[in-house]
C-alpha cells in the first residue's frame, strides 16, 4: 500500500500530544501506529535522543511509517504485533519502562476505504474486518457458524443494537440458502430485519451490527482491557498514558481502568495492588503489603476532551471520538 493510500487524517493530534508531554530522550510507545500522525508529532518533540516504539496488527500501516518517517531512522522503532504484547516488546528492547504511552483506538481510514479488507458496510466486498490478516478467522467465519443467540448477544454486546435479535434470526435463515461471504449480502440481509420505519431515520442500518463484528473478531474490547490495566507498571515515574476511544464501549473501559488505578488525596479510589496482584477494592490504604510504594494514576481529565469545531469540520470521521488520559504516580506507605 502506498503512503497516498494510507492517507489518515490525526484526531485530537494537538490534545493528545499536549498530555502525552513528550520530552526530548524520552521513551514513548504508539500502541495504534495506523497512519503515524501521532508517532511523527511524538518523535518531532523526543528526537534526537528519544526513541518511539510504533506498534500496529496492520502491515501496510508499519510500511507506510518506516516510509513517511524515513528521516527519524534509529529513533522509531516498529513491531508487528497487536499491543496486548506490549509488556514482552518493551522487555525485547530492554527499556524498564516508558515515559509515555498512546492508544488511538479503532479503525483507521485507509482499512475503512479500502474496500477489500471488509470492514466498510459502504461497498461489496469480500465479509473480512481482521485487522492481522495473519488472523485465521474472519467475519464471515463468525457470521456463518454462530448461533441465533450467539449472534444476537454479540451484536447486542458490542454493537447495541435495539434490532439484534431479529437480525441474528435473519443472518440464521439466510445462511441456510448460501453461505454469507460478503459485505453487500450481510447489508442485505440487516436491511430486510429491520423494519423500514426505524431504517428512517439515524445512522446507516448495518453501522452497528458491523462494528459488532470487527470487535468481536479482533477481540477488541478484552485486548484493550487486559493491555491497560498492565499500563501504569510499564509506565515510569511520572509517565502519561492518554486513550482516544471511539464509541462507548471502549470509552468506559479506559474509564473504569483509570478509576480502578486513581488515587485522590492521599487514599486510593480504587486500584488493583501491583506488588501483590489483588484487588484493593475494599481497603484505603496505598500501601504495598511489602511496604513499597504502591502505583496508581493521576487522572488529568475529569471529563473526556472531543474534538473541537474545526476538527470536526475537516473531519467528521473524528466525531465520536473521547480522550482521556492520565499520569503515573506512586504513593509511599502511611
Amino acid at each position: 500500500m502506498s503512503e497516498q493510500l494510507f492517507e489518515h487524517k490525526t484526531v485530537l493530534l494537538h490534545e493528545a500530544i499536549n498530555f502525552l508531554d513528550p520530552k526530548p530522550g524520552g521513551r514513548y510507545v504508539d500502541c495504534t501506529l495506523g497512519g503515524a500522525g501521532h508517532t511523527r508529532a511524538i518523535l518531532e518533540k523526543c528526537t534526537p535522543n528519544g526513541q518511539v516504539l510504533g506498534i500496529d496488527q496492520d502491515e501496510n500501516a508499519l510500511i507506510n511509517a518506516q516510509t513517511a518517517l524515513a528521516e527519524y531512522q534509529g529513533s522509531l522503532i516498529t513491531r508487528h504485533a497487536n499491543f496486548a504484547a506490549l509488556p514482552e516488546l518493551l522487555a525485547e528492547l530492554g527499556w524498564q519502562g516508558a515515559d509515555g504511552i498512546l492508544f488511538d483506538l479503532g479503525v483507521s481510514s485507509p482499512q475503512l476505504d479500502v474496500a477489500e479488507r471488509g470492514f466498510s458496510y459502504m461497498a461489496d466486498a469480500p465479509l473480512d474486518m481482521r485487522m492481522d490478516q495473519e488472523n485465521p478467522q474472519t467475519a464471515a467465519d463468525l457470521v456463518n457458524s454462530l448461533s441465533a443467540d450467539e449472534l444476537a448477544k454479540l451484536i447486542w454486546d458490542y454493537g447495541e443494537e435495539r434490532w439484534s435479535r431479529r437480525i441474528a434470526q435473519f443472518i440464521v435463515e439466510a445462511r441456510t440458502r448460501k453461505p454469507i461471504r460478503t459485505t453487500g449480502e450481510l447489508v442485505d440481509i440487516i436491511k430486510a430485519a429491520i423494519p423500514a420505519a426505524a431504517r428512517r431515520s439515524g445512522p446507516h442500518p448495518a453501522k452497528r451490527t458491523f462494528q459488532a463484528l470487527r470487535i468481536a473478531i479482533n477481540r477488541e474490547i478484552e485486548i484493550l482491557e487486559e493491555t491497560i490495566r498492565k499500563v501504569p507498571q510499564l509506565l515510569l515515574p511520572g509517565g502519561r498514558v492518554v486513550a482516544i476511544s471511539f464509541h462507548s464501549l471502549e470509552d468506559r473501559v479506559v474509564k473504569q481502568v483509570f478509576k480502578d488505578f486513581a488515587f485522590s488525596g492521599g487514599h486510593s479510589n480504587r486500584y488493583k495492588d501491583l506488588a501483590t496482584g489483588t484487588d484493593a477494592n475494599a481497603d484505603t490504604s496505598v500501601s504495598a503489603t511489602d511496604g513499597s510504594p504502591a502505583i496508581g494514576l493521576k487522572i488529568l481529565t475529569k471529563k473526556p476532551v472531543t474534538p473541537e469545531a474545526a476538527e470536526l469540520e475537516n473531519n467528521p470521521r473524528a466525531r465520536s471520538a473521547k480522550l482521556r488520559a492520565a499520569e503515573r504516580i506512586s504513593v509511599k506507605p502511611e
